[in-house]
């Protein structure tokens, strides 16, 4: 039951720091941007004490070493697939004209004949 309290006032803190940004409408921007900021902070902490939280940062730090772990292509590498990725497009394009030229001709010689 804590939890979902929790929970409940984490959202209530972003709320209340767009409620600042709109409250403070008379103020300098900065300080509009940072209530947001302030709800926004103070949400996260607070959600990390639930075990919702936990297991979310746990996904997100999981996330970012899985993604160190990525090895990325070469700039040759990204060059070469590019290309091909180019050159397969043009000759997909190229036999679909030519397949849809063909049928028009058909259809074409049919309508004639029948006329």
């Amino acid at each position: 039951m804590m939890d979902k309290i929790k929970l409940i006032i984490s959202v209530l803190l972003v709320i209340a720091g767009i409620v600042g940004f709109y409250f403070l409408e008379s103020h300098a921007l900065i300080f509009r941007v940072l209530a947001v900021l302030a709800g926004i902070v103070l949400a996260a902490l607070l959600f990390r004490t639930t075990p919702s939280g936990q297991m979310f940062y746990a996904f997100v730090g999981e996330s970012v070493a899985e993604a160190k772990r990525v090895v990325w292509p070469s700039r040759k590498e990204t060059i070469q697939t590019t290309v091909a990725v180019f050159v397969l497009v043009l000759l997909v394009a190229i036999f679909l004209w030519v397949i849809d030229t063909g049928f028009m001709w058909l259809v074409k010689a049919l309508m004639e004949r029948s006329a």
